[in-house]
């Protein structure tokens, strides 16, 4: 067909689902609905790569009910790319006629259609000795998907994306130490901001990967809503020069609340905390990533896809908020505090963290408010610097107070 279905959006009966411009049967697999913030963050990922040259391929290796393709197809590659190839694949077999009815519209638009069902690891290499690389491998892994990510590397052309998820949340954020070693290659403690620990180590795994082939990674997009850690990776043809620097380990003092960052490459001596009468007590994390998190020039070009009408039609309320914090937060340091923590240190209510933010950077600092966790403050000022502008912002909260 020359043009694409249309679509009708229906309320969801039963299995039956809608979301976007997707409608279909979930069957009975997992699904999680409240995953939608970052399907449509994948809808405007792809939507930005077919802005390019040349057609897309697209791999979905582990596709469940083939909802992330179904929106590829139908928002991101109307306008830019009307014709595409999909390769979806599903370990499960008996989710083969699901797929089939599920993924017809992409085929009744005249995009390029393969289905599959084996293994994640068996998919990849298949796709790999056939020779076929892709602008787009989404992986939604359930669990820890540490041994599939060099073949999905392979797997993706040079300034394409890998959308890398795991559901593994207690190995890289410091409540399973072996199985951080097992699946990490690093040491993840106990940290107030578990859910960018657990991004950076997964960022940091992904970047070893990639630099052992001779490749470089940059980081362009990382969200978790504590369950799931999503980072979404564009694929270089070599490690930019200062790539090294930004492999480092993150330590944190549970007694006094100090954090410290250092790179790999110039790893040292830990400096002492603010504890009294203690010689550094800081839990160690690492390595993992210490540079960005998220692309903010890409980041911008999302919004603006925005504009597009089709695609604007099917982005949520809550994408959109979350999209809008992370362009104002490149996460371009490691060091976080949830309010909670400032908090117990400070004892007392939590300091008001747009003010603190306000406060640091005139001292000039660099401060933000996190866009990967709620109510965290993320600062290269000292810790020393930090509390006593959260006193001052403290002391002139409280009734009568006035700051100094």
């Amino acid at each position: 067909m020359e043009q694409m279905s249309t679509v009708v959006v229906a309320p969801a009966v039963g299995d039956h689902y809608c979301e976007g411009a997707a409608s279909l049967r979930l069957g009975g697999g997992f699904f999680r609905v409240d995953s939608r913030p970052a399907r449509d963050l994948g809808v405007l990922l792809l939507a930005d790569l077919a802005a390019g040259p040349g057609p897309l391929a697209v791999l979905e290796g582990m596709a469940g009910c083939g909802i992330r393709s179904l929106r590829y197809g139908l928002e991101a590659l109307t306008a830019h790319a009307p014709r595409a190839l999909f390769w979806v694949n599903d370990a499960d077999p008996e989710r083969l006629p699901l797929l089939q009815a599920n993924l017809a519209p992409l085929a009744d638009a005249g995009h390029g259609l393969k289905l599959g069902s084996e293994g994640a690891r068996a998919m990849l290499a298949r796709a790999l000795r056939a020779g076929q690389r892709f602008d787009l491998v989404d992986l939604d892994a359930f669990g820890a998907p540490a041994a599939l990510v060099p073949l999905a590397l392979e797997a993706v052309r040079l300034g394409g994306l890998l959308w890398l998820t795991s559901s593994d949340g207690r190995s890289p954020t410091g409540h399973d130490r072996p199985a951080a070693v097992r699946q990490f290659g690093a040491a993840a403690r106990a940290h107030p901001a578990s859910w960018e620990l657990a991004l950076r180590l997964q960022l940091g795994m992904i970047a070893r990967a990639a630099w052992a082939q001779g490749r470089g990674v940059e980081p362009v997009l990382s969200i978790s809503e504590g369950r799931t850690f999503r980072t979404a990776v564009r694929v270089r043809k070599r490690p930019g020069g200062a790539a090294m620097a930004q492999l480092g380990m993150l330590a944190h003092c549970h007694r006094c609340g100090d954090q410290q960052v250092q790179p790999l490459l110039q790893l040292g001596r830990w400096p002492a905390c603010l504890c009294p009468g203690h010689a550094s007590p800081l839990s160690v994390s690492g390595p993992l990533w210490i540079g960005p998190l998220q692309h903010q020039a890409t980041l911008k070009r999302l919004q603006q896809r925005l504009d597009d009408p089709v695609i604007d039609h099917h982005v949520c309320a809550l994408s959109r908020q979350l999209l809008a914090r992370l362009v104002s937060d490149a996460g371009d340091c490691a060091r976080c505090w949830p309010s909670g923590v400032l908090a117990r240190v400070l004892g007392g209510g939590p300091p008001p963290l747009v003010a603190l933010v306000a406060a640091l950077r005139q001292q000039g600092h660099g401060a933000w408010l996190s866009g990967v966790m709620p109510a965290v403050l993320r600062s290269d000022a000292p810790w020393a610097a930090i509390l006593e502008q959260a006193r001052m912002l403290q002391s002139a909260a409280a009734p009568g107070g006035t700051a100094k």
